[in-house]
């Protein structure tokens, strides 16, 4: 991966501290001028989680109002973004209310998105949504927003499972809640990972964890899986693999698999630095900012220490925060007249691509229920480095 992603990782972990942070960070002014063309005369709004929900892509976004200035508008949705969805399209709205802004990417794409783009078209038709990590059902969101980005959900039904049973897996668990199981794709990820483990022999446990977004909030959550995997490492044994569908479970999620011995094939939103820094207490000096190397063997080292080496691994690229970088570079190539449609597969490739460091191919989504095959939602999907 090239200096650039892994330095804009790196420089949003030392930003803030990962452990224990439930509340967003005031955004700082830009330290970097705005470009100085013709470009400023108009700006890209990025709606994000708070840090306690999304860490990567609210530094992501941090990072572009850095490098772009006042091009960029920054708003989060609530913590709660269930139960307080006129919030989030109240928040899209008033992006949308600057005549200037001519693009709005909205990482991670929760239920509210698409009510959201449907209130700004009745206001205006100019602008471009991008909608990445969507928490909606794929044919409404395809359908509202202009082009969707996703980890390929389905490919991880198989590609999990395959990476944990080369960990020595006999067991695997699957932490999620009902209102995310009510998600088509995590349902459909969920299904295919069930399938995938029976197919090799591999005992499955559907688990229901607490949602962070009820009464007991990231917190209770958080506790319930410091406590739990115990208890199932005690009833199934260390060759146990787990998984949770939320971003807000993955830092206690490594520190207690790492106590207990067991298994940790990848995250939810796979990426280095989702959860693993927090969790293993990793402190990035300011001479190693960009060094990838280092930071892979800090983490390999914090594994070593309590034996976990072999059972950890994740994606090498930070998806999430791909999607909020990538997202921005797309639109600006589409309002500066570089591309001429809203769907260009092979620009996004392109820019995708420059960002990781390596070549990446997009594929698209087809809804096996719907028979929908959609040209603007596309699929990312990466191999692993284990730890």
């Amino acid at each position: 991966m090239k200096k650039r992603l892994i330095g804009l990782a790196l420089a949003m972990l030392m930003a803030i501290p990962m452990a224990g942070c439930n509340t967003p960070a005031a955004t700082e002014e830009p330290a970097a001028e705005p470009a100085a063309d013709a470009a400023a005369s108009y700006k890209i709004g990025i709606m994000t989680g708070t840090v306690s929900q999304g860490e990567e892509e609210y530094r992501a976004a941090e990072q572009m109002k850095e490098k772009y200035g006042d091009q960029i508008i920054l708003q989060t949705y609530p913590d709660n973004f269930m139960k307080e969805q006129e919030t989030t399209i109240s928040n899209v709205v008033s992006m949308a209310s600057d005549p200037d802004v001519k693009a709005i990417i909205v990482v991670q794409a929760i239920p509210g998105t698409s009510a959201a783009i449907d209130k700004v078209r009745e206001m205006r038709d100019d602008i471009l949504f991008i909608a990445g990590v969507p928490g909606e059902d794929p044919d409404m969101i395809a359908s509202k927003a202009d082009v969707v980005f996703q980890a390929d959900e389905l490919g991880m039904g198989t590609s999990i499972i395959e990476q944990a049973e080369k960990m020595g897996a006999k067991n695997f668990v699957h932490y999620s809640f009902p209102r995310h199981m009510s998600y088509q794709l995590l349902a459909m990820r969920r299904d295919l990972l069930r399938e995938t483990c029976e197919a090799k022999g591999i005992n499955f446990v559907d688990a229901t964890a607490p949602d962070p977004t009820g009464d007991a909030g990231v917190p209770g959550a958080q506790q319930f899986i410091l406590e739990d995997v115990p208890r199932k490492v005690k009833e199934l044994g260390a060759d146990t693999a787990f998984f949770s569908t939320n971003c807000s479970m993955q830092e206690p999620l490594i520190k207690s698999v790492l106590e207990q011995g067991a298994l940790y094939p990848q995250q939810c939103c796979p990426s280095p630095y989702h959860g693993y820094p927090g969790a293993l207490g990793i402190e990035i000096p300011d001479d190693k900012k960009g060094d990838v190397d280092y930071v892979v063997e800090q983490i390999s080292a914090k594994i070593a220490e309590k034996g976990g080496t072999g059972k950890f691994s994740t994606w090498p690229v930070p998806v999430n925060m791909l999607f909020v970088e990538g997202g921005v570079e797309y639109a600006k190539a589409y309002i500066e007249g570089d591309i001429t449609e809203k769907v260009d597969k092979a620009k996004l490739e392109e820019i995708f691509s420059e960002i990781a460091g390596s070549p990446i191919t997009l594929s698209t989504f087809t809804n096996e229920s719907t028979g929908n095959e959609f040209n603007n939602f596309f699929m990312f999907l990466s191999e692993y480095i284990t730890f």
